[in-house]
């Protein structure tokens, strides 16, 4: 009986999905890429065939985005690697931007303590010193295999720059529709509109000043884009243009190794990352609010699925309004919020049959404490050696800006920080004290590049773009794999909803339930919306979010199966 209510959950999924949903994962034995672009997977590939790890994959597809996905791929942002090497180490490396020294609380606000619109999100003032450069290369130079050199690392993308790529329809659309945006800047009109001559389909791109850049990284190193030719060519288009980013900014940048957030559900185990991300609290706190009930027997989207989960993201967002930020500047009582005595407040307040107002919701009793446009990437090779990588530019196209001579787009990261307590930043997000501006913070991340081991061995790598929804996109992967049973594709395709605190609303894909289930939601109290989740005038798809590019790992023979989201049209796993 249990076989076919699964074989007819599986059904219906298929019968409520677009029909690409009915797909097979990609199958290799020595080394699997994800990544958002088939040509940056196929660069980690390329640099396993050379003798490198996961690691060293890992690193070349994250350079070779920066060419071919220059929505959110970067050297002029930052991110969180989580990397897990076969012999057992597991690291959180955070590379994340941090804010210019001369940044103050409340540099985006007027002289009535008023937010000054757009002055966070567009434009010079916007970018926070960039770290994936010193990330990347921390994570190649630490773990890699030390079989292939820097410069070849960097090749692949280097070559992709210079010699160009063919312009898909997706990044020619994307490019038509941030025109706003990147004809704000000279530089950007010129590299990525033409001067007003937008790029077709079938056009090709070619970015000699980004080549230019990355043969100076490969000639000089990681530390020539924050001291060097490029880190002086930055600190003068900052200075031209209003920016706070200085040369003393860029040399005193260095990338940071946190301990995981490690947690356990049904066995199963987790590594992922801790503040200043903010995912992995939360997602160790929605776990451990739904281990205690059957979510399999409760069906996939059924009414009383959508309920529980949607009131575990609740209480999770909640606390991370309250509780989270950079935990060198502010103590982030992580022990208290993962303790037991913080789900069991939390799950007191749980009623099965009505929803919880997000108005008046109190936090964990603890006491008080002194893209969306990101992207996501992965590799696994045959020897175990892991890296699930997250890093971003924040916004589509960051703020807008490159910076002259050199083809980096540069981030508007100083978003993610409280311009004001009490007001929502560009993914509708309510933030507190803990994460106000300061010099050298780091501001406080969704992103949540995720390792579940299954008896001590890698089994899932997962993690996804998308702002807040980052983290319940993992969650609801992570579920559908573990709790569902579903194959890997179906795990990753099926419709996602999102609930984040305030709005007090449920966000839903097309197709995540019937009609009769949505109404018996929103009977509970359940406020249901079908739109967009944060203001971006170039959103792809706008119903739907993240990009979960993952990788299974086969308990059993050791066989890799990878697979990228369909919600990303370029998006392609690459093995061998």
């Amino acid at each position: 009986m249990k076989v076919l209510l699964r074989s007819c959950l599986v059904l219906a999924l298929c019968l409520t999905l677009p029909a690409y949903a009915q797909r097979s994962a990609v199958q290799a034995g020595r080394g699997m890429v994800v990544s958002a672009h088939h040509l940056a997977s196929q660069a980690g590939i390329e640099i396993m065939r050379q003798g490198g790890n996961a690691i060293d994959a890992a690193v070349a597809t994250g350079f070779a985005l920066a060419v071919t996905y220059p929505r959110a791929g970067n050297l002029g942002g930052g991110g969180f690697m989580i990397v897990q090497t076969a012999d057992g180490e597991e690291v959180a490396l955070d590379f994340r931007e941090v804010a210019p020294s001369a940044a103050h609380r409340d540099l985006y606000l007027d002289a009535d303590g008023n937010i000054i619109p757009r002055a966070s999100t567009h434009g010079y003032l916007a970018n926070g010193v960039p770290g994936t450069v010193a990330g990347l290369h921390h994570a190649w130079a630490r773990y890699g295999s030390g079989q292939v050199s820097w410069a070849a690392v960097l090749e692949p993308a280097r070559r992709l720059a210079a010699d160009g790529f063919t312009v898909s329809p997706a990044l020619a659309q994307d490019l038509i529709a941030s025109t706003t945006l990147l004809s704000a800047n000279a530089e950007s009109k010129r590299i990525f509109l033409r001067d007003g001559r937008p790029y077709a389909a079938g056009d090709r791109l070619c970015q000699p000043d980004l080549a230019a850049t990355l043969a100076r990284l490969q000639a000089h190193g990681a530390r020539e884009f924050y001291e060097g030719e490029t880190a002086a060519l930055i600190a003068a288009d900052q200075a031209q243009g209003g920016g706070l980013i200085t040369a003393a900014d860029l040399a005193a940048y260095r990338p940071v190794e946190r301990e995981p957030i490690r947690f356990t559900y049904r066995g199963f185990e987790f590594v992922t990352m801790p503040p200043p991300s903010s995912g992995g609290i939360a997602l160790a706190q929605m776990f451990g609010l739904l281990e205690p009930y059957d979510l399999r027997e409760m069906g996939l989207h059924s009414t009383t699925y959508i309920h529980l989960v949607t009131e575990a993201m609740r209480r999770a967002f909640r606390d991370r309004a309250e509780f989270l930020g950079d935990p060198d500047f502010y103590p982030v009582p992580q022990e208290a919020l993962l303790s037991p005595a913080t789900l069991e407040h939390h799950a007191a307040s749980f009623d099965p049959q009505h929803a919880t107002p997000s108005e008046g919701l109190a936090p964990a009793p603890i006491p008080s404490a002194e893209s969306t446009e990101t992207t996501h990437f992965a590799a696994v090779d045959a020897a175990g050696n892991v890296a699930s990588c997250t890093y971003t530019l924040n916004g589509l196209y960051g703020n807008g800006v490159t910076a002259a001579g050199t083809g980096v787009l540069l981030n508007n990261e100083m978003d993610d920080f409280t311009s004001k307590v009490g007001v929502k930043n560009m993914f509708g997000l309510i933030q507190g004290e803990s994460n106000a501006i300061a010099p050298g913070k780091r501001p406080l991340s969704s992103m949540t590049p995720t390792i579940v081991s299954r008896d001590g061995k890698p089994y899932l790598v997962t993690g996804s773009p998308g702002g807040p929804t980052i983290i319940t996109t993992v969650l609801q992967v992570s579920l559908n794999v573990i709790d569902h049973q579903l194959p890997l594709t179906l795990a990753v395709d099926a419709p996602r909803f999102h609930h984040q605190w305030q709005p007090d609303q449920i966000y839903r894909e097309p197709f995540l339930a019937s009609p009769d289930t949505l109404d018996a939601l929103e009977a509970m109290g359940h406020t249901l919306a079908l739109r967009r989740l944060y203001r971006n005038e170039a959103v792809q798809a706008a119903r739907y979010w993240g990009d979960a590019e993952s990788i299974l790992i086969d308990p059993e023979t050791g066989m890799l199966e990878g697979v990228s989201d369909r919600r990303s049209p370029e998006a392609a796993p690459a093995g061998f």
